[in-house]
């Protein structure tokens, strides 16, 4: 067994213009205050990153990570989740989504699209560049809008549109292994890879991709009445990441896991700050220990009530308490007698 390492935290929802969030020196000073010792980077945010840099220079990375590790934290990954959100975008959603681009390719899907790939790719050489092995994306969407099946679905849209998904992320998930970097789709609500079977309709598509991986996130599988625990067990080889984030789902008879256009704080299902929720965390952590995953344990902080400063502080110490220092020995070695094969033969009256 190994051990989890952690805690982090995901730096996407605390960047902002405001001091100590507003820059890398700062915000990673502040972190390593809240007691944590690894931080994940949203790649698109250049108050704290330059990925172009990243990308093209090695020396600008050690630079990164060293200045972060002088106050206190490791760089535990990259993030692209909102450049990869525009590799796939429905026509329905070019607007919603086209603040996710630079303002260069904005009203032009197919240049924003190829922007996007590009921005991907240029994250996953800056984490070959930094040493790191695993990256979060999103997988991005065409079949979403048809999630529901009615109107009833034509015969082979959604195999249509999961096959372009494939041959879209294909040279991505090739430059990724050229670089020996694992792609780590978070499976989320508003992506084609959404839960287990999206994935495993995504990964035959692309033939069983060795960086074809998952990012663990219990919260949006509870939202979705999804079994977060068996999911572990279902795909621990290709679990690579793991978000740390809480959630709670409590239908009444008005509304259920559509939540009736609500916002959040009205919604059946909302996420909520660590231990405010209903996952059970005890049990995440052990199934992780057990299944041998070594990587970092990742707060992203997600609360529609309480204040990201106080979610962030509680967050560190919550995980540090779930995380399994596992054992080097069996519980029951002082009852262990010694033998050998022909004592186990005599045992089982083997002649």
């Amino acid at each position: 067994m190994k051990n989890l390492k952690g805690p982090a935290l995901f730096l996407a929802q605390f960047a902002s213009d405001e001091a100590p969030f507003n820059s890398w020196d700062s915000i990673t000073k502040w972190a390593a205050d809240c007691g944590y010792k690894g931080v994940q980077v949203p790649s698109w945010d250049a108050r704290l990153f330059d990925l172009d840099k990243a990308a093209g220079s090695k020396t600008y990375c050690d630079e990164f990570k060293g200045q972060a590790l002088e106050n206190g934290v490791e760089v535990t990954e990259l993030s692209t989740h909102l450049q990869g959100q525009l590799v796939a975008v429905h026509p329905a959603y070019d607007d919603a989504f086209d603040g996710f681009a630079d303002p260069s390719v904005r009203g032009n899907p197919k240049a924003r699209q190829a922007w996007a790939v590009d921005q991907v790719m240029k994250a996953i050489s800056a984490s070959a560049n930094m040493g790191i092995k695993n990256h979060a994306s999103f997988s991005g969407a065409l079949a979403w809008p048809y999630l529901y099946p009615w109107p009833q679905r034509p015969a082979g849209l959604v195999e249509t549109a999961f096959d372009e998904l494939a041959a879209r992320w294909r040279p991505i998930l090739d430059h990724a292994d050229k670089n020996d970097v694992n792609v780590c789709y978070e499976i989320h609500p508003g992506e084609d890879l959404h839960d287990g079977v999206t994935f495993e309709m995504f990964l035959e598509r692309v033939d069983n991709h060795p960086r074809c991986n998952m990012l663990y996130d219990p919260s949006h599988y509870v939202l979705q009445c999804l079994d977060y625990l068996d999911n572990i067990d279902i795909y621990k080889d290709r679990i690579k990441m793991f978000h740390v984030k809480d959630a709670e789902f409590n239908p009444t008879g008005r509304q259920g896991v559509y939540s009736g256009y609500q916002p959040w704080v009205d919604r059946a299902g909302r996420f909520r700050s660590l231990g405010d929720g209903q996952v059970d965390f005890v049990s995440i952590f052990s199934k992780m220990a057990a299944n041998d995953f070594d990587g970092w344990a990742v707060v992203e902080w997600e609360c529609c009530l309480k204040h990201p400063e106080d979610g962030a502080r509680e967050g560190a110490q919550f995980v540090s308490e779930h995380i399994i220092r596992v054992t080097e020995r069996a519980f029951d070695d002082f009852a262990d007698g010694g033998t050998d094969d022909a004592a186990n033969r005599k045992m089982l009256g083997i002649d």
